[in-house]
């Protein structure tokens, strides 16, 4: 594979997922101007990184993988590989590294430029570069190159996984190896986008739009079904304790998706559906019918209203909960975004 240099981000060609309703609405508009924001803070940097270089044609995540494994000197496969059985594969953090060795310092160029690859086949077209360029913004001088990356099992086996760790992000790629399982375990997504404390508006977060999306279904509530959604504090957390799944459809905070009204109901699944759209279609697509199958009526959604930047109604903190699903978005003093998805157990 041969891979091309490429010097600037480019959101022109970016594109909106309707939602169920067909609107592409003043999320997108408001989402693209926030992805602007970021790439226009991040791209000198990147200018002179072409180990970051966007190859000619996309190649499936998967096929990288495996050309990455392929490529370890004895050396690296000494640091960076091991058994799929190992505890560190299944772990996930808000900033973490799953191996001291960073992918900017361990790995020669081409090595590198694999890895970008990956990272980026991992999201959605549409949104790749944002979440790159917001990856590279919160990771600090060294950039993406402050990454971590660690391989479990053996590409092509029927057991392997790559995962990449850094400040604000665990990604996994794991070819279907892990079963019954969204994204190959849980995953987290955040962005300091203006520093540690943001304020009410999250000027240039790269997620806020889904805070946005979420509090639309809010305001589709009445008064006695917001009393029912509203919690007091959002969860502490703590690792994979905090998307920890009880396997409860009755009883967990905040309103049920199964009593609400039909058009209620729908916006909840448009929001899903936003929740999902920064990643590749298969993984995605996986995703959604997992939450299905385990029944979108015994989803709860809840809104914390301790954690209101600005006290202006508009809930930073929430989240999303069902027996086999949490996405929790923590988003005071910035945004954290935990999720965890798997079958219907």
């Amino acid at each position: 594979m041969k891979l091309t240099p490429r010097t600037a981000l480019d959101l022109s060609n970016s594109a909106w997922p309707l939602d169920g309703g067909g609107r592409a609405g003043m999320e997108r508009r408001e989402f693209l101007r926030a992805g602007a924001g970021v790439v226009a803070g991040v791209v000198s940097g990147m200018a002179g990184w072409a180990p970051w270089a966007r190859a000619a044609e996309p190649v499936r995540s998967e096929t990288l993988v495996g050309q990455l494994y392929g490529s370890l000197s004895d050396a690296q496969r000494a640091a960076v590989c091991f058994g799929f059985d190992d505890e560190r594969r299944t772990r996930v953090e808000n900033n973490w590294q799953i191996v001291p060795q960073t992918v900017g310092g361990f790995f020669d160029g081409d090595q590198q430029a694999l890895i970008g690859e990956i990272f980026r086949g991992l999201h959605s077209p549409e949104y790749a570069e944002k979440v790159l360029a917001q990856v590279v913004q919160d990771s600090g001088k060294a950039g993406f190159g402050s990454s971590s990356v660690a391989l479990f099992g053996v590409p092509g086996s029927g057991k392997f996984e790559f995962v990449l760790t850094g400040r604000h992000c665990t990604r996994r790629c794991d070819g279907d190896s892990v079963a019954g399982v969204a994204f190959g375990g849980p995953i987290f997504y955040g962005h300091a986008a203006k520093g540690f404390k943001e304020g009410a508006e999250h000027e240039g977060n790269a997620y806020w739009y889904q805070a946005k999306r979420a509090n639309g279904v809010f305001q589709m509530l009445d008064g006695k079904q917001r009393e029912q959604a509203l919690m007091e504090r959002g969860r502490e957390e703590d690792g994979l304790g905090t998307v920890k799944l009880t396997g409860k459809k009755r009883g967990l905070a905040g309103i049920r998706v199964g009593d609400l009204s039909k058009d209620q109901q729908g916006e909840v699944q448009a929001v899903l559906r936003d929740l999902l759209a920064p990643f590749r279609s298969g993984d995605a697509d996986e995703a959604m019918r997992m939450i299905v199958g385990s029944g979108t009526e015994h989803l709860h959604m809840a809104f914390s209203k301790s954690e209101d930047i600005g006290n202006d109604g508009v809930w930073d903190v929430w989240q999303i909960e069902g027996p086999d699903m949490v996405w929790y978005f923590r988003g005071s003093p910035h945004v954290h975004v935990w999720a965890n998805i798997r079958a219907a157990s």
